[in-house]
């Protein structure tokens, strides 16, 4: 019983990384891709600013708005 009452909150700790970690891994290859910082397309987290939703879109920053 005692290593249930362990196991179980290891596991959704495990379990919550695990379904978080994959956004940023994707944010950080775009970045690298484009030569430019995460702040370039969101604003904060997951928000994306008006070149983020281009990028999104068009998958190129070629004709991007200004960043504001």
């Amino acid at each position: 019983m005692k290593a249930l009452r362990l196991l179980l909150p290891v596991a959704t700790l495990l379990a919550a990384f695990f379904a978080t970690s994959g956004v940023s891994f994707a944010t950080k290859e775009i970045g690298k891709k484009e030569k430019k910082p995460c702040t370039t397309c969101h604003t904060k987290g997951k928000e994306l600013n008006d070149v983020g939703k281009f990028y999104k879109e068009k998958k190129t920053l070629e004709g991007a708005p200004e960043k504001k």
